[in-house]
């Protein structure tokens, strides 16, 4: 039933038709690469043209975003004007001005609902049916072996009567409306181009006068450009240097060859990130109600009774990754037989290497360049981590760059040469991007013929003690050792580095010498000769501070400090004379509380005989006796209350003597 939508094919023709414009048009082509290593990468194209010129390029669907996130265009001689490129016409946008949606075109009778009353001409075993469309409904019809099928009817209004036709028998529904047509094959087209081409044509418009170079490049994201190295170290440990060869493994998946283009690489930490700028946003606005005028009707008045009331040119980013059309590449890695090897050159926040001579490598290939190739300062050592190995030293290199320009992070396969010139694979590490003038140490295996024991302990000693304004200061050291074991390779010498770990708020007392830190590890170096057993003991450090008031300091805490054999002898003297004073004191104190004690009894005693001489009969024995015994108390009081002053003031005499003492008392140990 497709005869009524044969225009479908001649609107995408010209819809995607190039000339459609009827501007000239000149040819970009790829003339230089740079990749970073930010995983994106900078592809500059150039047109030679004369005059006013219209540029045309195609990019993959899934790097438009870049694109237009990035382009630049050079024209030094002209004018550049707009940069135009189809939409990318979602679905919603598609229907928005069509009769119809995407879900009436899943069927011939969902399209042709969706057309109720649109007029139509049927071809069919009948013959030719015009009228309009009422309605497509569904029937079961019977097989003749049995069973049914679905079987559609079309219902139209024609000539003042309702005829239907099964459009299961028709040739041919055809649209009668030409503007019906138009739109049904317009969705047609936008359908087949959404779902089918996963390429964007861009239009560069540039006007000028006289033939000139107009140059289009822009950033896009590419799979990121890793760094290996092989790294040849001689045998013999004494000797110095070793001979390292850098290796750029690149791969293009640009969609596109790369034929005899300017090739650079950047090493550097650019900042990339993605933006979606293809996609089709609208601003979410709120909905107001249309003001109508309200229909006033007056209230009567009845009196009033009170008162009324009262708002570049540099890298940039995105992930994607979607397929291009496979292409069959004339081949694969071009290098051209001169010298390769780029020159790098250290920037402000990269290196730079720029290939001096053209490069080709075909799409969906992948290429390994030299990049480096140079001896390079290298010491043997033997890197103790207990981390990664427990009881061995690894096996490494210190590698120190004394170059001009980064060494990038990579891999290092790392060989070894014999004294007879044999070359042995030994093992892989891993190398952090190594600046001018700076080392890094490489490990690539583990030496089984040293092991190293840990032994740990705590401890705590005195460091010193300070008496100033009556306040008692005592620093204690505490103190973290690890003492390690060394055995040694029973032929064969070793430099080893011994790391261990920084703690905040430790210092390191021992060793003294020998000895370099990183962020977070001191590296004590130890030389061991063949066959020796040695000892490294590595000591934290912590001070441990207590303050006391002197005044405040009982006899049990003096004693506890006076017990102690660390203490030097200044302060054992000055504390043992504050003990001195602080017993007499609290002599003193006991004798006026015992006073105190007694006095406050005989009070209580003497309240107690008066209650009972209250009940007892006067001129009685007992009456007498109570008298009596309250006389003799009353003495007794009289005699303590006289005592009572003077032991108030040996009390504070003492006070005062501890005080005068403490107050004068200064001394540093």
């Amino acid at each position: 039933m497709n005869h009524g939508l044969r225009t479908t094919a001649t609107l995408r023709a010209a819809a995607m038709d190039p000339a459609r414009s009827g501007a000239a048009s000149d040819t970009l082509l790829l003339r230089r690469v740079v990749l970073s290593t930010g995983g994106v990468g900078y592809f500059e194209h150039e047109a030679r043209v004369r005059g006013d010129a219209e540029l045309r390029l195609e990019v993959r669907l899934d790097q438009v975003d870049d694109v237009l996130k990035s382009i630049v265009v050079y024209d030094d001689r002209g004018v550049t004007g707009n940069i135009t490129l189809p939409g990318r016409e979602p679905l919603r946008d598609l229907f928005r001005e069509l009769p119809f949606d995407e879900g009436a075109l899943e069927s011939e009778a969902a399209l042709l609902n969706a057309l109720r009353g649109a007029e139509v001409r049927t071809r069919g075993a009948q013959g030719a049916i015009a009228g309009r469309i009422v309605a497509v409904t569904t029937a079961q019809a019977a097989l003749p072996h049995g069973g049914s099928e679905d079987r559609h009817r079309l219902s139209l209004m024609s000539e003042g009567a309702l005829k239907q036709v099964v459009l299961e028998e028709l040739e041919s529904v055809e649209l009668v409306e030409e503007r019906l047509r138009q739109q049904v094959g317009a969705a047609l087209v936008g359908l087949s181009s959404r779902r089918e081409r996963n390429r964007r044509e861009l239009v560069v418009r540039t006007a000028g006068e006289g033939e000139r170079v107009v140059r289009v490049a822009y950033v896009i994201e590419v799979p990121l450009w890793k760094t290996t190295y092989r790294l040849t170290v001689p045998e013999d440990a004494q000797t110095k240097t070793g001979a390292l060869a850098g290796w750029a493994v690149v791969e293009n998946q640009s969609g596109s060859d790369w034929q005899n283009v300017d090739f650079t690489l950047v090493s550097g930490d650019p900042v990339t990130f993605r933006q979606a700028l293809y996609e089709i946003y609208y601003v979410a606005r709120p909905e107001v109600p249309v003001d109508v005028a309200e229909r006033v009707l007056p209230r009567l008045d009845e009196g009033a009774a009170g008162l009324a009331a009262r708002a570049a040119r540099r890298m940039g980013y995105r992930a994607g990754g979607g397929a291009d059309e496979a292409r069959a590449p004339a081949a694969a890695v071009t290098v051209p037989p001169e010298k390769v090897e780029p020159e790098p050159a250290e920037a402000a926040t990269q290196v730079v290497f720029h290939f001096p001579a053209p490069l080709s490598i075909a799409s969906g290939q992948t290429a390994l360049l030299p990049i480096i190739q140079r001896e390079i300062p290298a010491e043997r050592l033997w890197l103790y981590q207990p981390e990664a190995s427990a009881r061995s030293p690894l096996a490494s290199v210190r590698l120190r760059n004394d170059g001009d320009t980064t060494l990038p992070a990579g891999a290092i396969t790392v060989y070894e040469r014999s004294g007879r010139g044999v070359v042995t694979y030994v093992g892989d590490a891993r190398l952090s991007p190594l600046p001018p003038g700076e080392s890094r140490i490489v490990s690539f295996a583990v030496d089984r013929k040293v092991r190293i024991d840990r032994e740990e302990r705590g401890e705590e000693v005195f460091s010193r003690a300070k008496i100033q304004g009556g306040m008692l200061e005592i620093v204690r050291t505490a103190r973290k050792v690890t003492v390690y074991t060394i055995v040694g390779a029973a032929r064969e010498p070793r430099v080893l580095l011994i790391e261990h770990p920084r703690i905040a708020g430790w210092d390191l007392a021992e060793p003294t010498e020998g000895v370099e830190a990183t962020r977070d590890r001191y590296r004590v170096r130890r030389e061991v000769a063949a066959g020796e057993t040695a000892r490294v003991t590595v000591a934290l450090e912590q001070p441990v501070s207590h303050t006391v008031a002197l005044t405040g300091l009982s006899g049990e805490q003096i004693e506890v400090v006076l017990s102690s054999r660390e203490i030097p002898e200044a302060l054992r003297a000055a504390l043992a004379r504050l003990a001195e004073l602080r017993a007499a004191l609290a002599e003193r104190q006991r004798a006026l509380s015992a006073l105190k004690s007694e006095i406050e009894a005989l009070r209580a005693e003497q309240a107690r005989v008066r209650d009972n001489l209250k009940v007892v009969p006067p001129g009685s024995a007992l009456h007498d006796r109570y008298l009596k015994t309250l006389g003799e108390q009353e003495d007794r009081l009289a005699a303590l209350s006289a005592k009572l002053p003077g032991a108030r003031e040996a009390v504070a005499s003492a006070e005062r003597a501890l005080a005068e003492y403490v107050r004068g008392l200064s001394l540093t140990t």
